[in-house]
């Protein structure tokens, strides 16, 4: 992007800004939560890019008069060692505004729906499902976010045969949403006698959290039925047919939700994740039509697509999708696993970077 073009862009920008920093400053606007959020996030997005922007324009004024000075008998020494750090901080400065520039994914800043299901490997299988679960929950205690589990279905060696969870916090999906896929296993577990190693695997999918606004779902596309809550082996855990199962008839998607004692909070939380699910396919479709003239190497979204693995006697995690090595297996599976996701990001935000410059 050229200079004339560049200052066009931040005066338009700011001009949004001032726009947005008014409407804050309406009470009126927090009668509706949902828009006061958007706005605000906005707000807080914009206000960073000017920052960056203003502060990018401020090093390039003193890397001009430093080079200005550089020929001065009494300045110049001073003024040219200067240099180096300064160009330095403008090409890290001009990094970030490039990368907050580029196009943002509208759900970044939504909560998310965690499932993981275990995959082949049986018992072995379940029990990574439990420990990934374990994983992504010591992650989000340690960004700040809360995990409610909406579904859990556990085995009787206490592995996870399946979970789904709603993860809330700042920009939940924006971190999460490269997870999805199939994580592998390689390691003894604790019953093989002979020291074999065993390749197991679970099913990962990170889903943007829906809002109502986001899918409409009519009331005649839905059958709810309740039930009696039961734990392992079918053992009643509940008196009350609190638990729910919602049918999307159009798709035939099953949702359950017992977690919650109150017949009204389960049915709120299936919905939550039928809406998510339904949404999710909507974004696969865009997606897939995007794909036909682009293949994208990160975020494919495919739940088929074998993305990770974790090799325990080797101690080390390979990412495939950008073919990236990492050790220290049991700190990561304590939720250890910020160089992962950074990675990750930054390959994304390479590769729209190549695009843009082929645009």
């Amino acid at each position: 992007m050229d200079t004339s073009s560049l200052e066009a862009t931040f005066a338009n920008f700011k001009a949004e800004y001032q726009s947005l920093t008014l409407a804050l400053q309406d009470s009126a606007i927090f009668d509706d939560p949902k828009k006061a959020a958007d706005v605000s996030r906005q707000h807080h997005h914009l206000e960073e890019l000017i920052a960056l922007y203003e502060e990018s324009q401020r090093l390039e004024r003193q890397i001009a008069e430093n080079r200005e000075l550089a020929s001065d008998p009494e300045m110049g020494e001073m003024a040219s060692a200067e240099l180096p750090e300064l160009e330095a901080s403008r090409l890290a400065t001009e990094i970030k505004l490039e990368d907050m520039l580029l196009p943002r994914d509208p759900d970044e800043s939504k909560n998310a729906i965690l499932e993981i299901r275990a995959g082949t490997g049986g018992d072995e299988a379940e029990l990574f499902a439990s420990e990934l679960f374990r994983m992504y929950s010591r992650y989000a205690e340690n960004r700040g976010w809360r995990v409610e589990i909406t579904n859990l279905n556990r085995s009787e060696l206490g592995g996870i045969k399946e979970v789904v969870a709603e993860v809330t916090g700042e920009e939940v999906f924006k971190y999460l949403q490269f997870e999805s896929g199939v994580h592998r296993v390689q390691r003894v577990p604790e019953t093989e006698k002979m020291g074999r190693i065993h390749t197991s695997a679970a099913t990962v999918a990170i889903l943007p959290e829906a809002e109502e606004t986001d899918i409409q779902i009519a009331d005649g596309d839905l059958r709810i039925d309740v039930f009696r809550s039961s734990g392992h082996g079918g053992q009643s855990v509940n008196t009350t047919d609190s638990a729910v199962r919602i049918t999307h008839l159009p798709t035939g998607m099953i949702v359950t939700c017992q977690d919650e004692k109150s017949q009204i909070k389960n049915k709120a939380k299936a919905l939550t994740v039928l809406r998510s699910r339904l949404y999710e396919l909507e974004r696969q479709k865009k997606a897939d039509a995007r794909s036909q003239a682009r293949l994208s190497q990160i975020g494919t979204g495919d739940r088929s697509e074998k993305i990770r693995t974790y090799n325990f006697p080797q101690d080390r995690v390979t990412d495939h999708r950008i073919g990236q090595n990492w050790s220290n297996l049991p700190g990561i599976m304590d939720g250890q696993i910020d160089s992962i996701i950074t990675s990750l990001i930054d390959a994304q935000k390479a590769e729209l970077r190549a695009e843009h410059l082929t645009v």
